[in-house]
């Protein structure tokens, strides 16, 4: 060992894994990061003066006699108002040619925020998407993820959001994006002007899967410097979690930790916890709402990382293909904003609950429907209308590429009931029937 301008340097490793590497070192600190030959590492568990750091490009080629240098800080990300409009990589450093970001460095990671500060969420933040501002109300400060098979458009769907939503800032934390994605999400936000409010983190199959791990907490720690420091509302979309979740197994895997289900490591519940608690409401107006992607693998939620997420977030948000119109809905059966209640009717027209349960009431009926006709069951004028109903249901309001405001779901919903219903059928209040139903 010798000492460098006050950085201490080791040149003995212990032991070397696929992803991590151990060595005899005193005073240093959790999260604390490294230089192992020349690659960057973090420590990630420390016992007695045996320290493992997990090497963020992989532990290939590096020899036992490797040089570490212990940085003596954990990750940082440098905070401005010039952060807006610009893409960076896992530890924060320009990706887009852009002069790098002048600013306050904070550590990346903190604590969430106190239960006490927190104030009950009651802001709607509307997507334009009616399969979410109709059925599933998102609501400043929610934490939810969207549950999709790999082949679904979720990566459209988060870009469309991030366009769409009514918020301040909108922060997209990429992981394990293809370069196609990347570009994809690069030239949709470019052409939509919409730059100056959007901050990328991105990390991409071409990377390292390790880096990944930082992604969240760049982001988050961005999202709080808007919404704390400036009282912003700030839109965090996390995708994808099932790769965040692989690259932790990757790491606990290697240092022998024994697997839980799914082979995820123990910790999964509060590695993911950590991340969306970061959701908050403050009172003096800033919040952070948190949109995820979780991918699946078969549909199969009752996997570790669907499973644990479910008890985490307030709600779920569920694509699926509609094969009666061939475009991608968000499913009103297996969709569900847990908070949704706390704004449809209070921030929204009075009429909004009764039209949202209604249409999934019929929309119902017409899955009913659908199996008398599979089992080869005559069906009742009643039951075409509502086969008839749920096409345009899904075209005109589940669809994905809707892009409406709500009062526009509304009156499209109160036309379609019109054109294949008569009031009594609907059963929707009789004032509000009165009120809204069009006027022939």
């Amino acid at each position: 060992m010798e000492t460098r301008a006050f950085q201490k340097i080791y040149t003995k490793l212990t032991q070397i894994t696929k992803a991590t590497c151990s060595l005899n070192a005193t005073g240093v600190g959790y999260d604390e990061l490294a230089m192992v030959n020349g690659r960057l590492a973090q420590v990630v568990k420390i016992i007695g003066n045996t320290v493992t750091l997990q090497v963020f490009g992989g532990t290939e080629g590096i020899p036992t006699n490797a040089e570490v240098t212990f940085l003596g800080k954990a990750p940082t990300l440098k905070v401005s108002d010039d952060l807006a409009g610009r893409f960076f990589n896992a530890y924060g450093e320009p990706i887009d040619g852009g002069p790098a970001v002048e600013g306050e460095e904070r550590e990346i990671g903190g604590p969430s925020v106190n239960p006490v500060r927190r104030k009950q969420p009651s802001e709607l933040i509307a997507t334009g998407i009616a399969g979410i501002d109709l059925n599933n109300t998102l609501v400043s400060g929610q934490k939810i993820p969207f549950f999709a098979d790999p082949d679904q458009p979720f990566n459209q769907v988060m870009a469309m959001v991030a366009l769409r939503a009514k918020t301040d800032k909108i922060i997209l934390g990429g992981m394990g994006l293809t370069n196609d994605d990347y570009l994809f999400y690069k030239n949709v936000f470019d052409n939509a002007g919409a730059l100056d409010r959007i901050i990328s983190f991105v990390n991409t199959t071409e990377n390292p899967p390790v880096e990944r791990l930082l992604v969240p907490d760049m982001a988050l720690t961005a999202a709080e410097y808007f919404a704390v420091d400036k009282n912003q509302s700030v839109l965090v979309l996390l995708t994808d979690m099932t790769l965040y979740a692989d690259a932790l197994s990757i790491v606990s895997n290697r240092m022998d930790q024994i697997p839980s289900k799914d082979s995820m490591p123990g910790s999964l519940y509060s590695d993911l916890a950590k991340i969306y608690e970061k959701a908050v409401q403050f009172p003096a107006g800033g919040s952070i709402t948190i949109i995820a992607v979780t991918t699946l693998s078969g549909g199969d939620i009752t996997h570790a990382i669907p499973d644990n997420t479910g008890y985490i977030t307030e709600g779920q948000l569920f694509l699926r293909r509609d094969t009666d119109i061939g475009k991608v809905i968000v499913d009103p059966f297996r969709s569900l904003s847990r908070l949704k209640q706390l704004v449809i009717g209070k921030k929204t027209r009075e009429d909004h609950p009764q039209v949202m349960n209604a249409a999934v009431r019929l929309f119902a009926d017409a899955a009913n429907a659908k199996t008398k006709l599979e089992n080869g069951f005559d069906l009742t004028d009643y039951d075409e209308r509502s086969l008839n109903f749920a096409k345009d249901y899904s075209n005109k309001l589940l669809a994905i590429d809707v892009n409406i405001d709500i009062d526009e779901m509304l009156n499209t919903g109160w036309n379609l009931f019109n054109k294949h219903f008569k009031p009594e059928e609907v059963g929707i209040k009789k004032e509000l029937a009165d009120k809204y139903w069009p006027k022939e």
